[in-house]
């Protein structure tokens, strides 16, 4: 990631944040839309999962110009979805949720340029999960 992403990044969310509620609606009903086997690892009442997604999301994006400052918590994050039944092949269709929520909640202000910055966050960060809950071995199958 460059640092021109980073700030695109950052600045795209912030006008997300304000949203928040509505965006984690909508990254939940795409997710268990398109992948409806996922829904049995979410609790019935998803407020505090909407919650717990916005404010990692708002960690993430405000870390991304210190990577090593959010490892650890990613590392830990990763870990923890092995334990709800979270596999390797699910990263993909998360990131892909991301980004039409993104979209979504962005509208016009979605560009080109701006969804290549959040593809390369989300796949440095999703490789590094992967790595750190499945092994190097997981992630090179990506």
């Amino acid at each position: 990631m460059t640092p021109e992403q980073i700030t695109l990044i950052q600045q795209s969310f912030a006008k997300v944040a304000p949203i928040s509620e509505t965006a984690a609606v909508l990254f939940y009903d795409r997710l268990f839309e398109v992948a409806p086997s996922v829904r049995a690892m979410f609790p019935e009442d998803m407020t505090e999962q909407r919650k717990k997604l916005m404010g990692m999301l708002a960690a993430v994006v405000g870390g991304l110009s210190n990577l090593d400052s959010i490892l650890p918590a990613a590392s830990a994050l990763a870990k923890r979805h092995v334990a709800y039944g979270a596999k390797a092949e699910h990263y993909p269709v998360v990131g892909a949720t991301l980004l039409w929520t993104l979209e979504k909640g962005l509208g016009e202000a979605w560009t080109p340029e701006l969804a290549t910055a959040w593809t390369d966050a989300y796949g440095v960060l999703s490789g590094y999960m992967i790595s750190e809950a499945y092994g190097a071995q997981a992630q090179a199958a990506e």
